[in-house]
């Protein structure tokens, strides 16, 4: 509702203020042709998103950005076609496919720009928040399921735990902390060996990450993500703990959620 109204209030704006396109030369009620394409946009702003994009939303699964990038553009494109035909209505131009063509070029002209800057603003929301659906977790297909982590030791002990309470896995110097879920707590367990040795004890499983030198994560636990361009910091576990992503690692991360 109240991106609709933004929406509707810019298009008002833009056409009172600025008068692109000719509707300078318009020798009726601007005010009023102006707030008409106005309510328009708010109107198919609000169909398009209770028949298209939040249906959309409920059967894509995982909802990706290209498929928010490319559901803003057809809302725009039906924008432009509903306001062709109030255009042609109030203004009494003749029905014509060239005029019809230019309005549609306009409408993607605006739509690449307007569905950039949602897309980036609906990418960096959905990133600081929830991530689910953005990731393909395996959480169910891994229920059960239990990993060996090796101890290089001569009488170290191995680590055996179930995938699903696997938080993450950070390098310290010679050795490595294993952050994992017991009985809904948060524990600890040092090893002698190396992240890299780790990683491949648990190459199978592609929902372990390295998001940074010395961490990799179980991107089934992922909860949030926090920051910008320049890093992030991904809770797990619903916040109990969290891990940096560094800038290096930024990008395979944008990657990887696609």
């Amino acid at each position: 509702m109240v991106e609709s109204l933004r929406n509707c209030a810019v298009v008002f704006l833009i056409l009172y203020f600025l008068q692109p396109f000719g509707f300078s030369a318009y020798e009726g009620n601007k005010f009023l042709a102006s707030f008409l394409f106005g309510a328009v946009t708010f109107l198919c702003c609000l169909a398009f998103r209770f028949l298209v994009f939040i249906p959309l939303q409920k059967h894509v699964r995982p909802w990706r950005i290209w498929h928010e990038a490319l559901t803003v553009l057809m809302m725009v494109l039906f924008i432009g076609i509903c306001n062709f035909f109030l255009a042609v209505w109030l203004f009494q131009f003749p029905l014509s496919w060239g005029l019809f063509l230019m309005f549609l070029y306009w409408a993607l002209v605006v739509g690449v720009i307007v569905g950039g800057v949602s897309t980036a603003v609906s990418y960096s929301r959905h990133l600081r928040g929830q991530l689910d659906t953005l990731l393909d977790k395996t959480t169910e297909a891994q229920a059960g399921l239990s990993v060996t982590l090796h101890d290089t030791r001569v009488r170290g002990n191995d680590l055996t735990l179930p995938i699903n309470d696997l938080l993450y896995i950070e390098a310290q110097k010679n050795n490595v902390a294993v952050c994992y879920l017991l009985d809904g707590e948060v524990e600890r367990a040092e090893m002698q060996t190396t992240l890299a040795a780790v990683l491949a004890d648990l190459e199978a499983y592609p929902n372990i990450f390295q998001c940074h030198r010395s961490f990799a994560v179980n991107v089934n636990n992922i909860s949030a993500a926090r920051g910008n361009s320049n890093g992030y910091t991904l809770e797990l576990g619903g916040g109990v703990v969290a891990v940096p992503v560094s800038r290096s690692y930024v990008p395979k991360l944008k990657s990887y959620i696609g």
